[in-house]
């Protein structure tokens, strides 16, 4: 089956060096487990940079499988949503021309975010082919552009394409809050790569005799690592180490990081609290592994996928209830569950854990069989692909019906 995914603001080829976000390392592993089902793929995301090429393979193992396709649509160069929407007409009729005018028309377009939802849907109307939406977040009710918002976009397309992927039972419940038929709705989790997340392999440098919690993620408030640090006050002697977040360099200067500083000096744990920023995802293995637990704490999350690396690693969760937490944290099973905006909670959650060898050895066993087993990306791959088949098929039954 030819796949085209549309990727128009998270290219799954960073910049050398850089951090790769959720989505594209959603986006980038999707479309190598599908391409190695056999599959062919082409991801198109917007070109962003002019030393960018017309198109470049994703990786070696999956050069004849995969094809990354930068699409000129706006300057290049990076772009706000806001400003993004602007251009997702020229991005649609590129990729209408594309489609009509080569050898290559896909038999089901994928598109990641709001954004390339609009382009996807546009573009391939005027070619016949179906659409399968994946959102990865719903945005509360800001302005996306004049007299519009963001929400009536998403409740828009939610409407109009053939099938909607949703990772979490809770994000189900956002859609058909938003007004998505819940007929429409499919649930396909995350996955992750368990040959590259796995416990055996390199560690990150760590005091020995302390022990270390990890946070992962993006500097946002909603994340919850203000909570994570309030938290360190009930877990004497031990490490926080948050990961993500703009580079190092830029790291001292960024209004998120000084007040999560700030906050480790209110309450007195500064000297155990530790900001690396973003780290190379080839380097995220090492990190996971230097843990003796992983700890995720958002209070308002659709897509998470560091809990998911983490149990990859045999690394125990503290999570709250909230988004696929909730779902890949069996509470006692492979980790604990604690309420959101907590910290009291939190801690003592985190101390129970830090002080519980066994539990954790016991926690972490799980966690990695949970993983592997409901988690691989080829069991992802397989689920998505009978949706594709789905809606291709009905979409040619519905057009032999018109002839």
């Amino acid at each position: 089956m030819r796949i085209a995914m549309i990727s128009e603001q998270a290219t799954p080829l960073p910049a050398d060096g850089a951090s790769a976000g959720a989505q594209q390392r959603h986006v980038a592993e999707l479309s190598t487990a599908l391409a190695e089902l056999g599959h062919d793929v082409r991801v198109y995301t917007r070109r962003d940079s002019p030393e960018l090429p017309a198109f470049v393979p994703l990786g070696a193992g999956v050069r004849a499988g995969v094809k990354v396709v930068y699409v000129p649509a706006g300057p290049a160069q990076a772009l706000q949503d806001d400003v993004l929407l602007r251009h997702m007409g020229d991005f649609a009729q590129w990729l209408r021309n594309e489609w009509r005018e080569t050898d290559w028309l896909p038999d089901v377009a994928h598109a990641h975010f709001w954004t390339s939802g609009l382009a996807a849907v546009t573009a391939a109307r005027q070619v016949g082919i179906p659409v399968v939406q994946s959102f990865h977040e719903i945005a509360d009710e800001e302005p996306a552009g004049p007299g519009t918002s963001r929400g009536g976009y998403e409740r828009a397309l939610g409407r109009a394409v053939d099938r909607v992927v949703a990772q979490t039972q809770d994000e189900v419940h956002g859609l058909v809050r938003i007004g998505v038929p819940r007929a429409r709705l499919t649930v396909v989790p995350a996955g992750v790569d368990s040959d590259r997340f796995t416990p055996d392999g390199p560690a990150a440098e760590r005091d020995p005799e302390r022990p270390r919690i990890l946070s992962v993620g993006r500097l946002v408030e909603r994340k919850g690592f203000g909570d994570v640090i309030q938290a360190m006050r009930y877990v004497p002697g031990a490490e926080c180490v948050v990961v993500g977040g703009p580079s190092a360099e830029r790291l001292a200067k960024d209004p998120q990081a000084e007040r999560l500083r700030a906050i480790a000096e209110q309450y007195k744990v500064a000297d155990r609290v530790r900001l690396v920023g973003a780290v190379p995802a080839a380097e995220m293995p090492r990190w996971y592994r230097s843990a003796d637990l992983l700890v995720a704490a958002p209070w308002r999350e659709q897509f998470e996928l560091a809990p998911l690396e983490a149990m990859a690693c045999g690394i125990p969760v503290i999570g709250t209830p909230v988004g696929g937490i909730n779902e890949t944290v069996v509470d006692g099973l492979t980790g604990d569950l604690v309420p959101a905006r907590d910290p009291r909670a939190l801690g003592s959650a985190l101390r129970r854990l830090v002080n519980d060898k066994v539990r954790r050895f016991a926690y972490a066993t799980a966690a990695l069989d949970r993983a592997r087993q409901a988690y691989s990306w080829k069991r992802v791959a397989s689920q998505l692909g009978s949706v594709y088949a789905a809606v291709s098929g009905r979409r040619n039954n519905e057009a032999e019906a018109m002839v």
